[in-house]
């Protein structure tokens, strides 16, 4: 008899850092449309963990956000669900016992490096595409005297140390991805302040929920590498991955800011209806031959990886002012 089909579970996690914006709306959209169109369970995880950073109502207002846009999820902040909290502020215990076990495991070392010293790091040709410039392993391999004199000046962070051999993986939408033996450097798991990072949270998190499939944007590409060692390491099974490139303005430059309200709270207040902005949204991601209204409901039927473009997608300007985004 053959096994039954493990039932695909994805994720949308935004960090309650500032506003939901059109380049996160899509990429919410996307990963909705593909576990719907596979019946799977969709969860909505608040990726709050630097509290510094983030804010109760941004989180509200992107929880607003989602449902307008009609984005209907079956487990989260508010539909609960067996594998909470959704809010990554209130799982600090599962980050450090995991912090414990990579550490009995010898995979972990005390970095004293400053900021200063990290920053000197920013013209070296090796770094990590948008992980910034990478670490040389300045501490890794510091005595334990050294280690002694100086923890007495600075509390350190903890690096993970890379293995020296290569990672692959099979993206599903950009194809097989190589990254050589030590690529980016070893990197943080635990910030000197004592946030845990970001790359440990959201393994900890996808293991723990039973994350199948993550669709992301093209800019976390990097990350990937990084997190498939620490699944590894934790013992847990890596989800797999599809990036999508990322949105564009009329100017050729990554969208911002700069080419106006592209906030989903503004076009909500000021009259635009979700069906357009779903319409545009999957216009610019291959799902419709023209941006029509419709409802996120009725493109789940229409979904495939493939039909999603494979480079960056600049936007049109009049689309954007039908959006009312300048």
């Amino acid at each position: 008899m053959a096994a039954a089909t493990r039932k695909r579970r994805g994720r949308f996690a935004p960090t309650p850092s500032g506003s939901l914006h059109l380049g996160n709306a899509r990429t919410a959209l996307l990963a909705w449309l593909q576990i719907r169109a596979a019946g799977g369970d969709m969860i909505l995880r608040m990726e709050d963990i630097d509290k510094p950073r983030s804010r109760a109502e941004w989180a509200e207002e992107i929880l607003r956000d989602l449902e307008w846009l009609g984005l209907v999820f079956d487990e989260g902040l508010e539909e609960g669900g067996p594998c909470g909290p959704y809010v990554q502020s209130e799982r600090a215990d599962r980050y450090e016992q995991a912090l414990d076990k990579l550490q009995a495991a010898g995979l972990l070392y005390p970095c004293y490096c400053s900021r200063a010293d990290l920053a000197q790091l920013a013209s070296a040709p090796h770094g990590l595409g948008s992980e910034g410039p990478a670490y040389p392993g300045t501490c890794r391999h510091l005595s334990a005297e050294e280690r002694a004199a100086r923890a007495a000046a600075k509390s350190p962070s903890l690096r993970f140390a890379l293995p020296e051999r290569e990672v692959r993986f099979a993206d599903g939408l950009m194809g097989e991805q190589r990254f050589p033996p030590g690529a980016g450097g070893d990197f943080v798991v635990r910030r000197a302040d004592g946030i845990v990072a970001y790359q440990l949270a959201v393994v900890v998190d996808d293991a723990a929920m039973g994350i199948t499939d993550v669709l992301r944007g093209m800019d976390l590409l990097d990350s990937t590498l990084r997190q498939l060692l620490l699944f590894e390491a934790l013992g847990e099974k890596a989800p797999e991955y599809a990036h999508v490139p990322l949105l564009y303005g009329p100017d050729g430059s990554r969208l911002s800011k700069r080419h106006g309200a592209i906030g989903i709270a503004a076009m909500r207040s000021s009259g635009v209806r979700a069906e357009q902005v779903i319409g545009c949204l999957a216009y610019w991601s291959g799902l419709l031959d023209r941006p029509e209204p419709v409802k996120a409901q009725e493109l789940i039927g229409r979904f495939e990886l493939a039909r999603i473009p494979r480079e960056p997608v600049l936007l049109q300007a009049e689309l954007l002012r039908l959006l009312g985004a300048c």
